[in-house]
């Protein structure tokens, strides 16, 4: 090459990403389609059909999962090197754990189980779980533990959903099963922290998957976890409610 000719470098251009606006509908239309405030029980929920049992029931179950979400974001943690990454990520550890014994998200939702009529001694100890649901919990741990911290950020966009969900479960509960209005404080605290926490990963899989492929994995990862979401509800539905095929060593309501 002659003196003083300049190198030329070639530069890939990715040309067919998603905008931001694109890849927000597409995790839209999952929600839309796959989440579970479609889901059978759920609609039975809303309408006042289910029996004091059947809410113990998914109380206890949903407890598993309840209890899993603070291990679920440890994890999560663990896969960032960025300190402002983890300090803004940690608030959803406080929010479930809770800063002291006797506060957080996990202590709330016991509450909401005792509402129902269990103590928290049935709860707490998981015993009574569903093998069903223990094991869509468990493939949630799996699917933040094995995977990138980008697919592990995009499981959690159900929170997008989850606000309207929990508002209108809020007011079916006070008009259908007014005995567990005490136990609602869970919910109360979900109505904020969840969009907030929707809004800072939603952010934050727009602005790192920055190749089309990548954002096809955010959007397969919401759609798994949507699918174990449904999972849990289907393996609830089926032992309490149709065709109640409760197997052995699971919960056993005592009431109707």
């Amino acid at each position: 090459m002659a003196s003083g000719s300049m190198t030329m470098t070639t530069v890939v251009v990715e040309t067919n990403l998603l905008s931001r606006q694109e890849l927000r509908d597409r995790l839209q239309a999952v929600g839309d389609s796959r989440y579970h405030h479609r889901h059978p029980f759920h609609l039975r929920m809303h309408r006042g059909e289910l029996t004091r049992g059947q809410l113990q029931a998914w109380a206890l179950n949903r407890y598993y999962y309840q209890s899993r979400i603070p291990i679920k974001d440890s994890l999560l943690l663990a896969k960032s090197d960025d300190p402002a990454f983890r300090r803004a990520w940690r608030k959803r550890i406080l929010d479930h754990d809770g800063d002291k014994d006797g506060y957080g998200g996990v202590e709330k939702w016991i509450q909401l189980a005792e509402a129902s009529g269990l103590r928290r001694e049935q709860v707490i100890p998981c015993t009574g779980v569903l093998p069903g649901v223990r094991y869509a919990v468990d493939a949630y741990l799996a699917l933040v533990r094995d995977n990138s911290l980008l697919i592990a950020v995009a499981s959690s966009l159900t929170e997008l959903f989850s606000r309207d969900l929990i508002s209108l479960r809020m007011d079916q509960m006070r008009l259908h099963y007014p005995y567990l209005t005490p136990g609602l404080a869970y919910f109360v605290g979900r109505l904020t922290q969840a969009p907030e926490d929707a809004t800072f990963a939603l952010d934050y899989v727009s602005t790192h998957a920055a190749t089309r492929a990548q954002q096809e994995q955010v959007i397969q990862a919401l759609e798994a976890k949507c699918a174990i979401l449904w999972a849990q509800l289907d393996a609830i539905d089926y032992a309490y409610v149709v065709p109640g095929n409760i197997p052995p060593g699971a919960f056993v309501p005592d009431c109707d």
